[in-house]
């Protein structure tokens, strides 16, 4: 079945001036060269999707002249609002202009959940749409008390409480719901609601870095969580030490994905299981396969120079990898993904 993404990329963005006075907020870099959008699209072609639908208004001149109409191996279609009418309409236009299932996300937020799978479970459900949830973080520090006394301080848990995180899986048919709403207003306040009481809401979560970029201080930390960070096809990874003596990464791959069969000339590396359930396979000259290993929390693999390799996720994997220098020697034989 054909899945068309879509991006809802049309508000001001005031909250976030003066970093939007010239440039919408989803052209907002991370990192260097590398803005909110180009994280969101990239999210969605990894996960196999290769039409997607940018729902546009304010400066949507300035996305247009960065991505155009085909960017990377996506295609890339605008609707543009003149005036910002709300997420109602603007998804409710997109769903017509698809007549296609979607997968559609707020253009404000920046996450790891596996977009692959979520699209694997809603089309499995007998529910209309399917929206993602992640665990609500507390915006303050919390008090613990016991017989009238104050007895510990815990640093903004994460609250036992679900929030919407803003990503959407809407089958086709779910577009009677929204056309029997009429006003210019947001679906969470209309469609969604009415859908939950009729039956037809259901959910999708995973434990996976989730954030919403609603403020000046929202942008600084994800820039400084991006610091050292690189996002890949199959997750990320993230450098802890590097200096002359050795170097440390961190390593996340979402489940059902893996990275590139590949060796290093130089690097002598010890992988060091976190969390999460995978594999690696080693190969010899000719990718033959000569033997898989599972990789479960606290396996320890030492990986010598030259071995050809590749690692995959059963479920989200989570990697310490301690290794020689030489961040960059990486030779790949055989890619998975278009980088």
């Amino acid at each position: 079945m054909n899945i068309i993404g879509g991006i809802l990329a049309g508000g001001y963005g005031k909250r976030l001036m003066p970093l939007t006075k010239d440039y919408p907020k989803q052209l907002i870099e991370i990192k260097e060269n590398y803005t909110i959008l180009d994280k969101q699209l990239n999210d969605l072609r990894f996960a196999g999707i290769k039409n997607v639908y940018l729902m546009v208004g304010y400066l949507h001149e300035k996305i247009i002249e960065r991505f155009g109409n085909k960017w990377k191996d996506l295609n890339l279609t605008y609707l543009i609002e003149e005036k910002p009418q709300g997420t109602l309409y603007a998804i409710k236009n997109a769903l017509e202009y698809a007549n296609s299932d979607m997968l559609i996300m707020n253009g404000d937020i920046i996450c790891d959940f596996n977009l692959k799978k979520m699209i694997e479970v809603a089309r499995k459900r007998k529910e209309l749409i399917t929206i993602a949830i992640t665990k609500m973080p507390s915006p303050y520090g919390i008090v613990i008390i016991e017989e009238g006394k104050i007895v510990n301080f815990i640093e903004k848990p994460i609250l036992p409480h679900y929030i919407n995180a803003g990503i959407y899986y809407i089958k086709k048919e779910a577009i009677d719901l929204f056309k029997r709403e009429y006003a210019h207003t947001d679906v969470e306040r209309t469609v969604f609601p009415k859908a939950a009481m009729e039956g037809e809401l259901a959910y999708y979560t995973e434990e996976a870095f989730w954030h919403s970029i609603d403020s000046i201080k929202d942008v600084e930390f994800i820039r400084e969580f991006y610091k050292n960070r690189e996002d890949k096809p199959w997750g990320w990874e993230r450098i802890l030490v590097n200096n002359e003596k050795y170097l440390v990464k961190e390593l996340y791959i979402k489940a059902g994905y893996r990275t590139s069969i590949h060796y290093h000339k130089e690097r002598d590396e010890t992988l060091n299981v976190i969390k999460g359930l995978g594999y690696i396979e080693f190969f010899d000259e000719k990718l033959n396969l000569i033997k898989r290993e599972i990789l479960t929390s606290n396996n320890i693999v030492r990986i010598k120079p030259n071995t050809i390799h590749s690692i995959g996720a059963e479920e989200n994997l989570l990697l310490q990898e301690y290794s020689t220098p030489y961040p960059d020697d990486v030779v790949r034989l055989k890619d998975f993904y278009l980088r």
